[in-house]
């Protein structure tokens, strides 16, 4: 183990430094530490009064990627409050992670084209900038996120780890990566959700069912009526879909998916 940073000691009552507790984290949590923190033991003031979770927090790591703490050996609740002198082991969320209200996810302003992948594979998928026809959730800030988040059952996706520290949140999830595709594999990896591509409309997340092309022709254009023959339509905001220029592509888009999910289940098993 690395040898530990000593932080200056902060002065108490009589000149006295306060207690400490000693933190280590496993490297898949250290992306969320500062730079001096990583690869090293890091200490933290137990000042009496605050809970382990706030301590874990204050160092950077959001609790909705912890999965588990230990002090001294012994599993605490993050309610625990730390006294000094203690080590405590921060273990990450082990992957895949149980959905108990069922894989329904929230994202983020920044994370639109994730939500479109999602949908493409048949994930319930809301996005908060989602404006179509019918403004689905429009522009919300943090506390409207959270709030619609808790009373739909959704996990919240984001990179905003500020977000995730949020006490009134019930489920939520940091996403990795930089790229779409990336970022469908780090969900699909954590949560292994069952699939079912091509049923929700990319644009708006309703459900798509099968139609005869006349009810939809006059919404085609008229290369696509001369070519196509198999169309479904958004129950909801009633956009049309083919196996169009692009099918190819996204074919590519779901096998990635099922290789994500299938990787997942076997993690589990093993």
């Amino acid at each position: 183990v690395p040898a530990a940073r000593q932080p200056p000691h902060r002065g108490g009552v009589s000149g006295m430094a306060r207690p400490r507790v000693e933190l280590r984290f496993p490297p898949g949590l250290w992306l969320f530490l500062a730079p001096r923190d990583r690869a090293a033991r890091c200490f933290a003031e137990a000042d009496g009064t605050s809970s382990l979770g706030h301590v874990v927090e204050a160092a950077g790591v959001p609790l909705t990627e912890v999965g588990g703490l230990a002090v001294d050996g012994r599993p605490v609740p993050a309610a625990y409050r730390p006294r000094g002198g203690e080590t405590v082991v921060v273990e990450p969320v082990r992957r895949p992670q149980p959905l108990p209200g069922g894989a329904r996810f929230l994202l983020d302003v920044h994370l639109g084209a994730l939500a479109r992948r999602l949908r493409l594979v048949g994930l319930d998928a809301a996005y908060c900038n989602d404006l179509g026809d019918l403004g689905d959730l429009g522009d919300l800030d943090d506390a409207e996120l959270v709030e619609r988040a808790n009373a739909e059952r959704r996990v919240l996706l984001t990179k905003d780890r500020g977000l995730l520290r949020r006490r009134a949140l019930r489920q939520g999830a940091y996403v990795r990566g930089d790229r779409p595709d990336e970022q469908l594999r780090d969900v699909l990896g954590r949560f292994a959700p069952p699939l079912a591509p091509w049923t929700r409309c990319t644009a708006c997340n309703g459900l798509l069912a099968p139609v005869d092309r006349a009810e939809v022709e006059d919404l085609l254009r008229p290369g696509t009526r001369r070519t196509y023959d198999t169309f479904a339509r958004c129950t909801v905001c009633g956009r049309p879909y083919w196996k169009g220029a692009h099918h190819r592509r996204l074919e590519a888009v779901v096998a990635s998916a099922y290789e994500a999910v299938g990787r997942a289940g076997e993690e589990r098993e093993g």
